[in-house]
């Protein structure tokens, strides 16, 4: 084996990636239908790859936690860097996580945030948008997120977002009462101060004053009826709707098979974006409910016709 493929199925296995591993598989140990894949595409920019993927199961105590993210970069790949290694880790070490886990997601975020400012020297003038999805026993997800990336579950084949797209034409007010304005011009994209086509990321400090990285938070169940997740940068949502990437993978199996069919697809669809995508798979997989049906149809079908056969002739007795 070539020492960049070790490289890759070390990354592969801590759940860290960038453009230098484009895929990768894991799985939960406390329940055998649980995993996740992911698949990641480079772009038709002239810039390196700046989308940074981290999944993992990671036994903490009694528990296991289930940890995804999309870090999607621009300007810079340094800052998706870094938050593909410390997020999490910041995240935690808060310690009301397990109690309250949505005020140590804040917290951790606007720390995490403030460290990379500190650090502009070394990291940077860019930023980066996050989306966050945390497992909690194979039972509780809390997602996070700042930007554009997006979550979207999968149950009963119907999609749901459960992150918010933070738009500077979405996010006007907010940004004019911290002093900044929004602009299409240069192009048609609304951008904050002209410059930034997302209101809130991690980083960017020439344009903080104007620039949230608050994050939105949202809790969801997995139960029965939850089949999978979906974590992907905007490279996927620019071409596709929620439903439209639930559709695409749903008669999947495997959970990295799934990642990659939905960034061919979006590259099917002329995305040209850095596309990442996370798929973590929660629901049992389902057999084929449907065959012992579409037999008493079948046979249904073959009575009726017999009958039909049966009065045409005038055998038919009543």
């Amino acid at each position: 084996m070539a020492g960049r493929d070790i490289l890759n199925k070390m990354k592969e296995k801590v759940g860290l990636s960038s453009s230098s591993a484009e895929a990768g598989k894991g799985k939960s140990k406390m329940s055998k239908h649980v995993t996740h894949g992911y698949h990641l595409v480079k772009g038709k920019s002239y810039h390196d790859m700046e989308d940074y993927v981290f999944a993992q199961f990671k036994n903490v105590d009694d528990n296991e936690l289930g940890l995804f993210a999309i870090f999607d970069g621009h300007l810079s790949h340094e800052v998706p860097d870094y938050l593909r290694c410390h997020l999490f880790e910041n995240i935690l070490k808060e310690p009301d996580f397990w109690t309250k886990p949505e005020n140590a997601i804040r917290r951790a975020y606007r720390v995490t945030d403030k460290t990379i400012l500190d650090k502009a020297v070394d990291l940077g003038r860019g930023g980066s948008t996050a989306v966050t999805a945390i497992l909690i026993n194979c039972k509780k997800l809390v997602v996070a997120n700042v930007g554009d990336s997006r979550a979207v579950i999968c149950k009963r084949g119907v999609a749901k977002q459960l992150s918010i797209d933070h738009e500077p034409s979405k996010e006007r007010k907010l940004i004019e009462d911290r002093g900044g304005f929004v602009s299409t011009f240069p192009g048609d994209v609304p951008r904050v101060d002209g410059r930034l086509a997302v209101a809130r990321a991690f980083g960017d400090k020439s344009l903080k004053e104007h620039l949230s990285s608050e994050p939105d938070v949202s809790v969801e169940t997995i139960d029965d009826n939850t089949e999978f997740i979906i974590l992907a940068s905007d490279g996927i949502w620019k071409v596709m709707s929620n439903q439209e990437a639930v559709d695409c993978i749903k008669n999947v199996k495997d959970a990295r098979a799934a990642a990659k069919q939905l960034n061919e697809e979006a590259l099917a669809r002329k995305s040209t974006d850095d596309i990442s995508c996370i798929v973590p798979k929660t629901g049992k997989p389902k057999e084929n409910i449907a065959k012992p049906k579409a037999k008493s149809n079948e046979k249904e079908s073959k009575e009726t016709k017999t009958n039909e056969k049966e009065a045409k002739d005038g055998k038919k007795t009543e």
